[in-house]
Protein backbone atom coordinates (compact mmCIF):
# COMPACT_ATOMS: atom_id res chain seq x y z
CA UNK A 1 0.00 0.00 0.00
CA UNK A 2 1.30 3.45 -0.91
CA UNK A 3 1.17 6.73 1.00
CA UNK A 4 -1.82 8.62 -0.37
CA UNK A 5 -4.72 10.86 0.60
CA UNK A 6 -6.68 9.75 3.70
CA UNK A 7 -4.40 6.82 4.60
CA UNK A 8 -3.07 6.35 8.13
CA UNK A 9 0.69 6.70 7.77
CA UNK A 10 3.43 5.95 10.29
CA UNK A 11 6.93 7.34 9.83
CA UNK A 12 10.20 7.21 11.68
CA UNK A 13 11.95 10.54 11.20
CA UNK A 14 14.92 12.64 12.21
CA UNK A 15 14.87 16.43 11.90
CA UNK A 16 18.24 18.16 11.77
CA UNK A 17 18.53 21.95 12.05
CA UNK A 18 21.84 23.83 11.93
CA UNK A 19 23.73 20.52 12.07
CA UNK A 20 22.00 19.44 15.31
CA UNK A 21 19.19 16.90 15.80
CA UNK A 22 16.16 19.04 16.67
CA UNK A 23 13.55 16.27 16.85
CA UNK A 24 13.16 12.60 16.10
CA UNK A 25 10.72 9.76 16.56
CA UNK A 26 11.53 7.28 19.28
CA UNK A 27 12.38 3.69 18.38
CA UNK A 28 9.16 1.72 18.07
CA UNK A 29 7.05 4.89 18.36
CA UNK A 30 6.52 6.25 14.84
CA UNK A 31 4.73 9.50 14.15
CA UNK A 32 1.27 8.49 12.95
CA UNK A 33 -1.05 10.78 11.03
CA UNK A 34 -3.83 10.78 8.46
CA UNK A 35 -2.18 11.83 5.22
CA UNK A 36 -3.55 14.92 3.50
CA UNK A 37 -5.51 16.36 6.43
CA UNK A 38 -3.14 19.22 7.23
CA UNK A 39 -1.53 17.65 10.30
CA UNK A 40 1.98 18.03 8.86
CA UNK A 41 3.77 20.55 6.68
CA UNK A 42 2.49 20.27 3.07
CA UNK A 43 6.01 19.86 1.64
CA UNK A 44 6.74 17.08 4.18
CA UNK A 45 3.70 15.19 2.93
CA UNK A 46 4.62 15.91 -0.68
CA UNK A 47 8.04 14.31 -0.11
CA UNK A 48 6.54 11.00 1.07
CA UNK A 49 3.57 10.84 -1.30
CA UNK A 50 3.53 7.52 -3.18
CA UNK A 51 6.15 5.89 -0.93
CA UNK A 52 5.65 2.35 0.40
CA UNK A 53 6.54 0.73 3.73
CA UNK A 54 10.31 0.44 4.03
CA UNK A 55 11.08 3.31 1.67
CA UNK A 56 13.34 6.07 2.95
CA UNK A 57 13.64 9.64 1.78
CA UNK A 58 15.81 12.59 2.79
CA UNK A 59 14.76 16.13 1.94
CA UNK A 60 15.32 19.75 2.91
CA UNK A 61 12.66 22.38 3.49
CA UNK A 62 13.58 26.04 3.20
CA UNK A 63 11.97 28.36 5.78
CA UNK A 64 9.19 29.35 3.35
CA UNK A 65 8.18 25.66 3.07
CA UNK A 66 8.66 25.00 6.79
CA UNK A 67 7.57 27.38 9.51
CA UNK A 68 8.09 30.60 7.58
CA UNK A 69 10.59 33.39 7.93
CA UNK A 70 11.11 35.18 11.24
CA UNK A 71 8.85 38.20 11.63
CA UNK A 72 10.44 41.11 13.47
CA UNK A 73 7.03 42.39 14.60
CA UNK A 74 6.44 39.09 16.44
CA UNK A 75 9.05 40.14 19.02
CA UNK A 76 7.39 42.54 21.43
CA UNK A 77 8.04 44.23 24.75
CA UNK A 78 5.19 43.59 27.16
CA UNK A 79 4.59 45.33 30.50
CA UNK A 80 5.88 43.20 33.33
CA UNK A 81 2.64 43.61 35.29
CA UNK A 82 0.69 41.38 32.87
CA UNK A 83 2.69 38.48 34.33
CA UNK A 84 1.18 39.05 37.76
CA UNK A 85 -1.26 36.62 39.35
CA UNK A 86 -3.09 37.68 42.50
CA UNK A 87 -0.85 40.75 42.74
CA UNK A 88 2.35 38.67 42.67
CA UNK A 89 4.84 38.37 39.80
CA UNK A 90 5.02 34.80 38.45
CA UNK A 91 8.80 34.67 38.55
CA UNK A 92 8.95 30.89 38.04
CA UNK A 93 8.04 31.46 34.37
CA UNK A 94 9.95 34.71 33.80
CA UNK A 95 13.37 33.55 32.71
CA UNK A 96 15.09 33.67 29.33
CA UNK A 97 14.05 30.69 27.22
CA UNK A 98 10.83 29.99 29.11
CA UNK A 99 7.83 29.18 26.91
CA UNK A 100 4.73 30.99 28.14
CA UNK A 101 1.21 30.30 26.85
CA UNK A 102 -0.64 33.56 26.28
CA UNK A 103 -3.64 34.93 24.42
CA UNK A 104 -4.20 38.12 22.46
CA UNK A 105 -7.06 40.62 22.73
CA UNK A 106 -9.23 38.38 20.53
CA UNK A 107 -8.65 35.32 22.71
CA UNK A 108 -6.32 33.59 20.22
CA UNK A 109 -3.92 31.32 22.11
CA UNK A 110 -0.24 31.48 21.25
CA UNK A 111 3.08 30.42 22.70
CA UNK A 112 5.71 33.03 23.43
CA UNK A 113 9.34 32.60 24.40
CA UNK A 114 10.89 34.94 26.96
CA UNK A 115 13.88 36.64 25.33
CA UNK A 116 14.74 39.22 27.98
CA UNK A 117 13.42 40.27 31.39
CA UNK A 118 13.85 43.96 32.16
CA UNK A 119 12.88 46.14 35.11
CA UNK A 120 9.56 47.21 33.56
CA UNK A 121 9.12 45.01 30.49
CA UNK A 122 9.50 41.45 29.23
CA UNK A 123 10.64 40.89 25.62
CA UNK A 124 8.61 38.04 24.16
CA UNK A 125 9.10 36.27 20.84
CA UNK A 126 5.95 34.86 19.25
CA UNK A 127 7.67 33.46 16.16
CA UNK A 128 7.53 29.68 15.81
CA UNK A 129 10.80 28.31 17.30
CA UNK A 130 11.67 26.87 13.86
CA UNK A 131 10.82 30.05 11.92
CA UNK A 132 13.68 31.10 9.65
CA UNK A 133 15.31 27.65 9.90
CA UNK A 134 16.18 25.22 7.13
CA UNK A 135 14.74 21.82 8.05
CA UNK A 136 16.57 18.63 7.04
CA UNK A 137 14.51 15.45 7.30
CA UNK A 138 15.42 11.78 7.10
CA UNK A 139 12.17 9.79 6.94
CA UNK A 140 11.29 6.11 6.67
CA UNK A 141 7.73 5.00 6.00
CA UNK A 142 6.99 2.24 8.54
CA UNK A 143 3.25 1.74 8.04
CA UNK A 144 0.45 2.61 5.64
CA UNK A 145 -3.11 1.43 6.20
CA UNK A 146 -6.72 2.39 5.77
CA UNK A 147 -8.15 4.80 8.33
CA UNK A 148 -10.39 3.20 10.97
CA UNK A 149 -13.31 4.82 12.84
CA UNK A 150 -11.09 4.87 15.95
CA UNK A 151 -8.50 6.93 14.07
CA UNK A 152 -11.13 9.60 13.47
CA UNK A 153 -11.92 9.99 17.18
CA UNK A 154 -9.09 12.47 17.64
CA UNK A 155 -5.91 10.83 18.87
CA UNK A 156 -2.83 12.96 19.13
CA UNK A 157 -0.73 11.28 16.45
CA UNK A 158 2.17 10.71 18.83
CA UNK A 159 2.13 6.96 18.33
CA UNK A 160 1.48 6.21 22.01
CA UNK A 161 -2.31 6.23 21.85
CA UNK A 162 -2.97 3.37 19.44
CA UNK A 163 -6.64 4.30 19.49
CA UNK A 164 -6.86 3.53 23.22
CA UNK A 165 -7.39 7.08 24.44
CA UNK A 166 -11.02 7.94 24.81
CA UNK A 167 -11.56 11.45 23.52
CA UNK A 168 -7.92 11.94 22.52
CA UNK A 169 -4.79 12.16 24.58
CA UNK A 170 -5.50 15.10 26.81
CA UNK A 171 -2.00 16.52 26.53
CA UNK A 172 1.57 15.37 26.61
CA UNK A 173 4.28 15.11 29.19
CA UNK A 174 7.82 14.95 27.81
CA UNK A 175 6.52 13.76 24.45
CA UNK A 176 4.31 10.98 25.83
CA UNK A 177 0.55 10.85 26.04
CA UNK A 178 -1.10 11.34 29.39
CA UNK A 179 -3.63 8.66 28.50
CA UNK A 180 -1.85 5.63 29.95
Amino acid sequence: MKVEQNKMVGVDYKLTVDGQIADRSRPGEPLEFIFGTGMLLPKFEEAILGKEVGEKVSFTLDPKDGYGERIAEAEVDLPKEIFMVDGKLTEEILFVGSQVPMSDNQGNRMMGIVKEVGDQTVKMDFNHPMAGKTLNFDVEVVSVRDVTPEDLQGGCGCGDCSGGCEGGCGGHDEGHCNCH
